[in-house]
């Protein structure tokens, strides 16, 4: 028996990836204190398996008509049922959802159970239940959800157009982890796939088109390929003879076209499929990629579903004909039970949390924005409400990227269960959990220390208040002891780090370990909160948080505070808020269709017309379920972007009526201008707008409302017993209080338990509680009191300040992203911001985009070193020249100096990172493959004044961005408007980091901010206090750089303290030294590799196991080339800090603490730090991965990846495109290498084929694996790809490549990879090798054809071992939502 999710606070993990949201309900006649004493779910010891729960609060849904209305949500673990009885009173009741032994399915038992015990007469279970009494039966379920988790879904065939065979398995080319070198990805749904020979591409005019088509977008298309059906049907039935009876058809622009897959499915539907998804109904959107995925989806899921749908109808006579029986979808509608579809019932589940909190919580607080905070055992749940639901039309759902509305439901890895470790100085919540088994140290299962241990040492969980189900026999109660002994041993490592070492600290109490743990809890819980409001222009502060889950209320209170929120909202059915919200939800119908109109006067009756055809229809489709018309609702949206951009909003009408200059169904364009403007902060009124989609959204409204009746105060609340809890300070008195006998408007002051079944609310000191006219409570939330926080290391605000300085960088990047206007940083997200120390140093940076770590701490310690004391309040310098840390001309970096009160100098610096897409040189794009001097590379700026005496300095950076066109052969820049509104952004990301540490120091003080900026950098490890006091830089006896980054110049007392990253990086240091010295190896490794042109890179690396620290000897290196391959001296440092954190293998902080015990040689004049006047483009894409071989070599960590970003610019007079093409990474100890992605410096994303052939002169003809071209072993090399791009137009194309001499290598006896080539196919048939760099003039006709390498085997390939298990084990995805899709698109650039 699993302990349950929400008793009193305790929220063991969610069952396997499930949901679960139980609720416990006293019993009519048991004593109130068995509340406190027994859980009361069927099938417990003590328990009869039968015990009925009647909600001792009368309420009412609806008109009671004399039959049942029943709302179920089905979790992975506990199904909760919430039942209007005919009389009007509710019974709720939480039985397990897998319980074979006796029932055999959960809701059927629940209605069951509720039928009987209202009834007063035994149903058998063996008989069909008679549905004469039920009118309605409303369920959420994580039936598809877990299909899709744990890959037990429907065997499916993917049929796709042919030359994309591999299309889904490539997707966007991006790796799901930055840093793991293992590159874990999702497995696909499809278990075959099925070439289909059609092609259909847009019309134009070219010589031999065909005569064109209208698709339903209004485009012109031309059908260079009808349907080969004949030969299709054979390779049909050869499905059908192994099994395979579902489909997903997924054919190149059939979200205009869908006749192709009409007869596809057509012809598989005679054959026998029993289940044919064609894409172009899953979700008829533009963009093959996710319309491919979500199709696989529905048709992996679908089937799934159905039969579980099946099996439910026949547990009821006549199969439930007469009954409304209705399910929860992903966009917070229900739909009939025949209608629901796998693509859109993934959070089915936690939808109808959301739906509740919007219908209760928004209405009690009076219309203010609401933050659901739904805390479960591994994971949470973050949301917003704040009139109308929040949806997202893509997003990934256990490494499945869908295309389909869905609630923006935010889940991030962090729980009741989630581990607590204490990790090189750091400590550390999750995202590893527990699990349901063994679960918390508590269980008394051997479970690992978890955040609820933390909570029970606190004495903020009453063991008294759980049932004896724990232990081996599950008989046993919560264990107190083994809480305590779990995190003694953790307590144990943190006082030895504070005691050991030339500054010692006092030692920790273990109440102080916990309370350290639960606040470094919140501080992580905190950041997706404050991403979800502040994406969107909102501030979190303004906004009521409504909790819910097992966990929550022992975190609400410090939430709220943290984020500036002064009230709490819990429901008094908190503990099973979905099944209410299925209670409380409205049937919905969508219709939607895809356009590609110009939002203009001229187009309005069309796009009339289309929204009044889908609106018919979904009026239609809900008067069919017999809804009358006055109960139907119907709201009209346009999906809208401003031209050239993908940034693409989903508009409603709904409060801009229609004007004499817009559409009948009302004034998008208005409500366009009013959300661009909030969201991103400014508007383009020059730049014409598009409508992509047309959609509608009929509502049925349901009618059923909760009614209250309060309950009467009898006297002052009764204190059912007094504990002692633990808060900063020490112990404090704290009463506990029962929530059954409370009642309205009786008011707690905090510290104080509020207990009942369901959940334990922790009102912290500073607080108050109130019980409200409709019987929930709410929190108001005071200030905390001031506490002393000293100079000093203290590992619990070290870890605290980590999360608050990370929050601070990506909070500058929301700005900027908001704020510029080029594709590059608002869409491609291509930047990064960062904090730095008063030295310089770097303190944090966000995003992780590989190429930029740590060289923009280069930047800002040139310019500190370069301008001097010439820095003076409302200055902002610019630099992107490779001698002052730039990595290559495009990336504009933008550094402000913070002036404090009282100082002369600045106390900190912020800056901010972005690529501009064109900044003037030889060719457009400012990444030309041929290039020999860096002025042919665009504008240089050293050391810029960008903004002088708080005055923008556009006339002056004007005439540098165009200075490039004084240069024969080249150009100044061609976007100039682009630059300067994004350099502006760049100012206004700085302002807002200035803002947040002006607030923290506000809080904390300089002294304190300032000593936490040193903390997080540098570290005290063995020698490391020695070493502080030498010269940041020195130059060796060779003549080469001896960089050795301590910190910069100017050395305090606060940097002899030990930080995260260092530790980490000496604690790697180390294991590998003594690995080597257990083996009899020598402390010296090496590595060696050589670029296209015959350049070696060379590497030595000296290991002192003693000291944790090693030399990287870059000496021998090739010296500065003619072209473009030189890489500066930033790029070497970002490359061996991505190896280092790859080495690691966790988290660390990626700042210069990284590089302390590290020594890195670099010969000058070298390809690795070359002449101020050297080319350096290719160096930045090229020469980077191979340092990235070369480090990743000598430590014998894996096989060579592709090391190339196969790099393609095309362009002309009217047009401009690049893109960098994927390939094989290498093989490592216990993995195979992934085919078909970016590794190591780029993660960059690739077009969507239908995108590209839209906007681009361009035919992608096929993009696929390169089959056998990762190298054999033990463990292969990764694949490559092939890729043939035919051009529609003249065109100059470049291509900017490696490896096309040299194989990626392999390690342990396994084999290189396949080297990559470069053909281009003339359109008479001649094919030319066009070599690895090189820049020719393409005609229409002309094909390239792109082969990019394979990633290096590793192990020998005859190795008769087996493989390890944990190939074989599906892997876990678990965060999802708009906040998790940004960090990824964030890191895929």
């Amino acid at each position: 028996m699993r302990p349950c999710r929400t008793c009193p606070a305790l929220a063991p993990p969610r069952a396997p990836h499930g949901r679960g949201t139980p609720v416990f309900s006293p019993s009519q006649d048991a004593p109130q204190a068995s509340l406190l004493t027994h859980c009361l779910c069927p099938v417990l010891p003590g328990l009869p398996a039968e015990e009925s729960l009647l909600d001792s609060s009368p309420t009412t849904m609806g008109s009671p008509e004399g039959r049942f209305h029943f709302a179920i949500d089905r979790g992975g673990t506990f199904t909760d049922v919430f039942a209007q009885c005919p009389g009007g009173h509710v019974r709720v009741l939480k039985l397990l959802s897998e319980d074979p032994a006796n029932y055999v399915d959960a809701p059927t038992e629940g209605i069951r159970r509720i039928l009987e015990q209202e009834g007063g007469m035994l149903l058998p279970r063996d008989r069909p239940l008679d549905t004469s009494r039920i009118a309605s039966i409303r369920m959420g379920t994580t039936v598809a959800t877990n299909a899709l988790l744990e890959r037990r879904g429907e065997r499916v065939a993917l049929l796709v157009t042919r030359g994309f065979r591999d299309l889904l398995h490539v997707g966007t080319q991006a790796r799901e982890d930055l840093f793991d070198l293992a590159v874990p990805m999702p497995e696909m749904l499809y278990e075959e796939v099925l070439e289909v020979d059609e092609r259909v591409v847009l019309y134009r005019e070219e010589p031999g088109a065909g005569m064109p088509v209208k698709g339903r977008t209004g485009d012109l298309l031309e059908v260079q390929q009808p349907v080969d059906l004949g030969g299709l049907r054979g390779k049909l039935e050869g499905l059908l003879s192994r099994g395979i009876r579902s489909l997903a058809v997924v054919l190149m622009h059939s979200y205009t076209w869908a006749q192709h897959e009409q007869q596809v499915g057509a012809l598989a539907r005679e054959l026998g499929f029993t289940h044919v998804s064609l894409s172009s109904e899953a979700m008829p959107m533009v963009r093959i990629v996710p319309r491919g995925h979500t199709a696989c989806t529905d048709a992996y899921l679908t089937p799934t579903i159905q039969r579980y749908v099946q099996g439910f109808r026949r547990g009821f006579q006549g199969q439930l004909k007469d009954v409304q029986v209705l399910f929860m979808r992903s966009d917070g509608g229900l739909a009939p039970m025949d209608s629901l579809s796998g693509s859109r019932a993934v959070l089915s589940g936690p939808a109808g949390g959301v739906v509740a909190y919007s219908a209760t919580t928004y209405r009690v607080e009076g219309g203010h924005p609401v933050i659901g905070f739904d805390m479960g055992g591994t994971s949470t749940d973050v949301s917003r409400y704040a009139g109308e639901f929040e949806h997202v039309f893509e997003a990934s759902t256990a490494g499945v990227t869908l295309q389909a509305p869905q609630l923006d439901i935010n889940t991030v890895a962090a729980g009741g269960g989630s581990r607590l470790f204490f990790r090189s100085g750091l400590f550390v919540v999750g995202p590893e959990s527990a699990g349901a088994h063994p679960g918390p140290a508590c269980y008394r299962k051997g479970g690992p220390v978890t955040v609820t241990d933390a909570n029970l040492v606190l004495g903020r969980l009453l063991p008294a208040s759980f049932p004896r189900i724990f232990g081996p026999g599950e008989d046993q109660p919560l264990s107190p002891e083994a809480s305590r002994k779990a995190l003694e041993a953790v307590a144990t490592e943190v006082n030895s780090f504070l005691t050991n070492g030339p500054c010692p600290a006092s030692p920790l109490s273990l109440e102080e370990v916990a309370m350290g743990f639960v606040r470094v809890a919140n501080e992580a819980m905190c950041r997706p909160i404050r991403a979800l409001t502040q994406a969107r222009g909102h501030d979190p502060s303004a906004h009521v948080l409504a909790c819910f889950g097992g966990a929550g209320g022992q975190h609400a209170c410090a939430i709220a505070r943290a984020l500036g929120m002064d009230t709490v909202h819990i429901h008094r059915h908190s503990g099973l808020l979905s099944a209410l919200g299925l209670a409380l939800a409205d049937v919905v119908h969508e219709a939607q269709e895809p356009c590609s109109l110009p939002y203009a006067p001229e187009t309005f009756v069309q796009l009339d017309q289309r929204l009044s055809r889908l609106e018919e229809q979904c009026v239609d489709a809900l008067r069919a379920q017999g809804f009358p018309r006055a109960q139907i609702s119907t709201e009209s949206f346009l999906h809208l972007r401003y031209q050239g951009t993908d940034c693409a909003l989903m508009v409603s009408a709904h409060q801009h009526p229609a004007t004499a200059h817009s559409p009948r169904a009302g004034d998008f364009g208005a409500g366009f201008v009013e959300r661009y403007m909030r969201e991103f902060g400014f508007i383009i009124p020059e730049r014409p707008v598009v409508v992509d989609d047309v959609r509608v959204r009929g509502t049925g409204r349901s009618g059923l409302r909760l009614e209250y009746v309060p309950k009467a105060q009898s006297g002052p609340p009764r204190v059912d017993k007094t504990t002692r809890c633990y808060f900063e300070g020490g112990y404090q008195e704290t009463p506990v209080y029962l929530l059954g006998e409370l009642g309205a408007g009786h008011k707690l002051q905090g510290p104080c338990l509020l207990i009942d079944s369901n959940s334990t609310i922790l009102v912290e000191p500073a607080c108050q509680a109130e019980v409200t006219d409709t019987g929930d409570i709410r929190i108001s939330v005071g200030a905390e009191a001031p506490g002393t926080v000293g100079a000093q290391l203290d590992p619990i605000h070290l870890s605290i300040f980590s999360h608050r300085f990370m929050s601070i960088a990506e909070q500058m990047g929301r700005i900027l992203q908001r704020t510029a206007i080029s594709t590059n940083i608002k869409e491609r997200l291509d930047f990064s911001c960062a904090l730095f120390g008063p030295d310089g140093g770097l303190v944090s940076n966000a995003p992780h985009i590989p190429v930029h770590l740590g060289a923009m701490q280069e930047t800002v310690q040139f310019q500190i070193q370069h301008v001097g004391a010439d820095l003076h309040p409302g200055d902002v310098l610019l630099s992107n020249h490779p001698c002052a840390g730039g990595s290559h001309l495009p990336d504009l970096t933008v550094i402000t100096p913070v002036f404090w009160p009282g100082q002369t100098r600045p106390v900190f610096y912020v800056a901010s990172r972005g690529h501009h897409a064109d900044i003037g040189g030889i060719t457009p794009g400012s990444m030309p493959p041929h290039s020999t001097t860096l002025q042919q590379e665009g504008a240089i700026f050293l050391s810029f004044r960008l903004v002088q005496a708080g005055v923008f300095q556009e006339e002056a950076v004007t005439e540098a961005l165009r200075a490039p066109g004084n240069i024969p052969g080249c150009s100044g820049t061609r976007n100039l408007h682009d630059n300067l509104s994004d350099l502006r952004a760049q100012v206004a990301a700085n302002q807002k980091g200035i803002q947040l540490v002006g607030e923290l120091i506000g809080q904390y003080g300089l002294d304190v901010v300032q000593a936490y900026m040193g903390h997080i950098q540098v570290g005290r490890g063995e020698g490391a206090s020695r070493q502080l006091c030498a010269c940041p830089r020195q130059v060796d006896g060779g003549g080469g750089h001896l960089a050795h980054l301590e910190g910069g110049a100017a050395v305090t007392e606060h940097t002899l303290h030990q930080a995260n990253a260092e530790l980490a990086v000496r604690d790697m240091l180390r294991a590998f030294g003594t690995s080597r010295q257990a083996q009899g190896l020598p402390l010296e490794v090496s590595a060696e590799d050589h670029m296209d042109d015959g350049s070696p890179i060379r590497l030595r690396v000296q290991i002192d196991v003693s000291e944790g620290s090693a030399v990287f000897d870059f000496s021998g290196t090739g010296p500065e080339v003619f072209g473009n391959l030189n890489a500066p001296r930033a790029i070497t440092l970002s490359a061996l800090i991505y190896c280092l954190r790859c080495l690691v293998g966790r988290d660390i902080p990626l700042n210069q603490g990284c590089l302390t015990p590290v020594h890195v040689v670099i010969p000058k004049g070298s390809i690795l730090d070359p002449s101020p006047e050297a080319a350096v483009v290719g160096g930045n894409v090229l020469t980077s991965q191979r340092v990235v071989d070369v480090i990743l070599g000598a430590f014998g960590a894996c096989a060579a990846s592709q090391g190339c970003m196969n790099n393609v610019t095309l362009g002309n007079a009217h047009m401009g495109y690049y893109e960098t093409v994927a390939g094989g990474a290498g093989a490592g100890p216990g993995w195979h290498g992934r085919s078909g992605v970016h590794s190591h410096m780029t993660n960059t994303r690739i077009t969507d084929p239908e995108i590209l052939e839209s906007r681009y002169p361009v035919i992608l003809r096929r993009f696929e694996l390169r089959l056998g071209s990762g190298g054999r072993g033990r463990f292969r090399g990764g694949d490559g790809v092939i890729r043939e791009l035919l051009f529609r137009e003249e065109a100059l194309l470049s291509v900017l490549t490696e490896r096309r001499a040299f194989q990626p290598y392999g390690l342990m006896g396994g084999e290189p990879g396949t080297r990559g080539l470069n053909l281009l196919i003339r359109k008479g048939g001649r094919t030319v090798n066009l070599g690895g760099k090189t820049s020719v003039l393409v005609s229409p006709g002309d094909v390239l054809c792109l082969h990019t390498p394979g990633g290096g085997g590793y192990g020998d390939p005859e190795d008769p071992a087996p493989l390890p298990a944990s190939l074989l084990q599906p892997l876990a995805f678990p965060e999802r939502g708009s906040v998790y899709e940004y960090r990824r698109a964030q890191e895929t650039v």
